[in-house]
C-alpha cells in the first residue's frame, strides 16, 4: 500500500496541515491500495489564497495563451491515457476497456474542446453604443464525485481556465488517486502556479470549508441532490455563484414504432456501463403495453450478458460498485423493489462474487410509477421496466419524478422521437441512440441541478458580464 503525502497548492506539493488519512480501497478485491491526506479547513484556506494570488495574472493572460496551456494539458493527458485508465480501474472498479474509452477518453476530448473554445470564444461584443465584456468570475471551488473521477474534474477545470478563472478542486474521497495524477499532469503541462490547486479530504470537512470560504466566488458541485441543496443554501447565504449538477432518474421511452430489440439492448447497455453509477443512466424503461412482455424477455436476455468480473480483465463488461456503502445502498433498493411488488426477472440482491463490492445486473418488471425504484436514484446496475397505455401516459410517467437530467426516446424516425422529446422535462435527450457530444450542454431541470456543463454553455457559467457605455 502506497502512502501519498501533500496537497497540490500554488504549483507544488505541500505538506498537509493535519495528520488524518483517507484509505483508498480496490473495490474489486477489497484490498487497501493507498492512503492520502485528509485535508482540513487550513489546507483549503491555503489553496484558496494561492488561487486568489494567481487570479490577476491568469485573468489577464490573453485567451490564445490560455488555449495553448489547455492544449498542452490535453497532450499530457493523452500521453498518460493508459496510466489514467489503470488508476481509475484500481480505485473505482470500472472495467479497463471502459476506463480507456470513456473514463480517460471523454476528459481528453473535453480538454481539447476547451482548448479550442478558449481561442475562439467571443469574450467581447458590441451592442449599439455599448461594449459588453465577458470576464472571469474569479476563484472557483470545485467539489467533484467519484463515478467519473477525471471527467468531472476536467468538465470544471477546462471551462474555468478557459474563462480566465482559477480553481481549487476537492475530489471525492473514494477516488483521490485519479485527482492526484491529474495534478501531476497539470504540473507537467506547465500551467502557472496557483491556477490549479488540489486538496483531498472528506466532504463534511474539506468540502464544506471550500463551499463556505469567503474568498471563493463560485462553487461548482457535482453529486447528490441532498448535498447540492446544502451547498446551494450556503452559496445563497453568501450571495455567491453556484453551479450544481445533481441526481437523475432518466426515462428511456420506447414508442410503439421503434426497433424494440435495438432500443432495449442499448437501454440495458446504458444502465450497465460503469455499473450503473451514472447520474444520466436511463434506469426507467417505458414500453407500450402491447410490446411489454417482449421487452421484458429481451431485457432479461441482454442483462445476462453482463457478467460481473475482474475489471482488469479486458473481457469484463461489469465491474464492482465503488464501495461497500454503495453496494449496500443498491442492494437495499433491490430488496425494496421486491417488497413493493416488482418482479425480478434478472439478478437480484444476492452477491455474484464472495469478495468485491459487486451487485448482479438486475432487471425489474411490473414496476409502477410510484414505487421507490421508479422514483429514487439507485446508482447501480438496476433497470425498471414500466408499461404505458398511450403517448400521453408515457409522457406523464417520464416527467413524473423530481428529476430532469437526461433521457432517451426511440421511434421509427427521428421526427417522431423528437416531437416526444420536446415535451420531456429534462436537460438532455438522446434520439434513437444519439452519440455523446462534448460540445453540447449537459445539465438538468427541476432537482437535477442549476447551470450547464460542457461546450460554450459550460464556459458561460464561469463568466460575468460588464457593460461599457459610449
Amino acid at each position: 500500500m502506497k502512502a501519498y503525502d501533500g496537497m497540490y497548492i500554488g504549483g507544488a506539493w505541500r505538506p498537509a496541515a493535519g495528520t488524518e488519512r483517507i484509505t483508498v480501497v480496490n473495490p474489486a478485491d477489497e484490498t487497501e491500495i493507498a492512503t492520502v491526506p485528509a485535508g482540513t479547513a487550513e489546507d483549503i484556506d491555503a489553496a484558496v489564497r494561492a488561487a486568489r494570488a494567481a487570479f490577476p495574472g491568469w485573468a489577464a493572460t490573453p485567451p490564445a495563451e490560455r488555449a495553448a496551456h489547455l492544449a498542452a494539458l490535453r497532450d499530457t493527458m493523452l500521453a498518460h491515457r493508459d496510466e489514467i485508465a489503470e488508476t481509475i480501474t484500481a480505485e473505482l472498479g470500472s472495467p479497463i476497456g471502459f476506463s480507456r474509452a470513456v473514463q480517460a477518453g471523454a476528459p481528453i476530448a473535453v480538454a481539447a474542446s476547451y482548448a479550442e473554445l478558449a481561442a475562439s470564444y467571443p469574450f467581447e461584443e458590441k451592442i449599439a453604443n455599448s461594449t459588453v465584456l465577458l470576464e472571469p468570475v474569479g476563484v472557483v471551488g470545485a467539489i467533484t464525485p467519484w463515478n467519473y473521477p477525471l471527467h468531472q474534474i476536467v468538465a470544471k477545470v477546462g471551462p474555468a481556465l478557459a474563462a480566465g478563472c482559477v480553481i481549487v478542486v476537492k475530489p471525492a474521497e473514494d477516488t483521490p488517486l485519479t485527482a492526484r495524477l491529474f495534478a501531476d499532469l497539470v504540473h507537467g503541462a506547465g500551467l502557472p502556479a496557483g491556477v490549479f490547486n488540489l486538496v483531498t479530504g472528506v466532504g463534511p470537512v474539506a468540502g464544506q470549508a471550500l463551499a463556505e470560504h469567503p474568498d471563493v466566488d463560485l462553487v461548482s458541485f457535482t453529486g447528490s441532490t441532498a448535498v447540492g441543496r446544502r451547498i446551494g443554501a450556503t452559496a445563497g447565504a453568501a450571495v455567491k455563484r453556484v453551479a450544481l449538477e445533481l441526481g437523475g432518474k432518466s426515462a428511456n421511452v420506447i414508442l410503439p414504432s421503434a426497433d424494440l430489440a435495438k432500443a432495449v439492448k442499448v437501454g440495458v447497455a446504458n444502465v450497465m456501463s460503469n455499473s450503473g453509477q451514472t447520474c444520466s443512466a436511463w434506469t426507467r424503461m417505458l414500453v407500450h403495453t402491447d410490446r411489454y412482455d417482449e421487452a421484458v424477455e429481451l431485457a432479461r436476455g441482454y442483462a445476462a450478458g453482463y457478467v460481473a468480473g475482474d475489471p482488469r480483465d479486458g473481457a469484463s463488461r461489469l465491474g464492482p460498485l465503488v464501495s461497500a456503502k454503495q453496494r449496500e445502498r443498491v442492494r437495499g433498493y433491490i430488496e425494496k423493489g421486491v417488497a413493493d411488488g416488482a418482479r425480478v426477472v434478472a439478478g437480484g440482491p444476492g452477491a455474484p462474487h464472495p469478495t468485491g463490492y459487486y451487485v448482479a445486473p438486475t432487471v425489474f418488471a411490473d414496476v409502477t410509477p410510484t414505487m421507490a425504484i421508479a422514483q429514487e436514484e439507485i446508482f447501480g446496475p438496476v433497470v425498471s421496466i414500466l408499461r404505458y397505455e398511450d403517448e400521453e401516459d408515457a409522457l406523464r410517467i417520464a416527467n413524473g419524478t423530481v428529476y430532469g437530467l437526461a433521457g432517451a426516446v426511440w421511434a421509427r424516425d427521428a421526427e417522431e422521437a423528437t416531437a416526444f422529446a420536446r415535451r420531456m422535462d429534462t436537460g438532455q435527450v438522446d434520439i434513437n441512440g444519439g452519440r455523446f457530444n462534448p460540445l453540447a450542454p449537459f445539465g438538468g431541470y427541476k432537482q437535477s441541478g442549476v447551470g450547464r456543463e460542457l461546450g460554450a454553455h459550460g464556459l458561460a457559467e464561469y463568466l460575468q458580464t460588464k457593460s461599457l457605455q459610449y
